[in-house]
């Protein structure tokens, strides 16, 4: 581990995290696969136990011997600086004192997250980071054994997704699913019934629905508003709704997710 302790907020070792967005660092060609941010050491913990490798770390002073002990043998450096320059940096104020630059891993194939799983969840086209991280949360507390998200749907990996997920994308399996046309019969070869969460006059109660629990089971997410698209529905064995009072019809997706994880989750 190498501390190099910078006063400047334009040298160019802090590359990584200047006023770049996840955007811009995914399309990062060196490392081949780009790069992602981890926020707060408990993440940059959960990164490492993951397996994921730094290429750098940014920290306040207070904070480096939390760091130096999480990283032990990564010969990544340590790019020591105030809480100023850090804000400068980043455009915004870096409250748990620590940001990694990550090497992002090649995600493995949607066939093998799946292969012996009994509950997946299956995000299409969820586009708010805040909900994708509050549904891997949910995912790691409740037993759910992968999540596969669609090719539109927004990164697990975009920094607010981690932060919110409290770094539990590092927790659970996942990866891109394919469209729907192959991903239907992915998911039925590996044993997993696909019960679409969606409001519709044929729609399974959810309490009814766990009566009969199949032994696998794919639960989908549609996105706030529009939810799921008519190809997930047609690809779907199974509509499931959450009985709702008091003339609401719905709950958010990620407060959904929770519901129906609690209630699915093998006993």
């Amino acid at each position: 581990m190498r501390i190099e302790r910078i006063a400047e907020a334009d040298d160019p070792r802090l590359a990584d995290y200047r006023d770049l967005t996840d955007v811009a660092l995914r399309r990062v060609m060196e490392p081949a696969g780009g790069l992602y941010i981890a926020e707060s050491a408990k993440v940059i913990a959960r990164a490492l136990r993951a397996g994921h490798r730094p290429r750098s770390v940014l920290v306040q002073e207070k904070w480096l011997d939390d760091v130096a002990a999480l990283l032990g043998d990564h010969d990544a450096p340590v790019y020591v600086v105030e809480s100023e320059i850090a804000g400068r940096l980043t455009g915004y104020t870096v409250h748990r004192g620590a940001l990694a630059s990550m090497h992002r891993p090649a995600l493995p194939s949607a066939t093998d997250v799946v292969a012996g799983a009994r509950l997946v969840v299956v995000l299409e086209d969820i586009v708010d980071h805040t909900n994708v991280g509050a549904i891997f949360r949910a995912a790691a507390g409740l037993g759910a054994d992968a999540v596969l998200v669609s090719p539109r749907c927004a990164d697990p990996l975009y920094r607010r997704s981690v932060r919110v997920s409290m770094g539990t994308v590092f927790q659970v399996p996942w990866t891109r699913l394919p469209e729907w046309d192959e991903a239907r019969g992915m998911l039925h070869d590996a044993g997993l019934s696909l019960a679409a969460l969606a409001l519709a006059d044929d729609a399974v109660p959810l309490d009814e629905f766990r009566a009969q629990r199949p032994d696998g089971v794919a639960l989908l997410l549609g996105a706030e508003g529009d939810g799921l698209s008519r190809a997930a529905l047609a690809a779907a064995d199974t509509v499931v709704t959450i009985p709702m009072a008091g003339g609401v019809d719905s709950l958010n997706v990620a407060a959904a997710s929770a519901v129906a994880l609690w209630e699915l989750r093998r006993r």
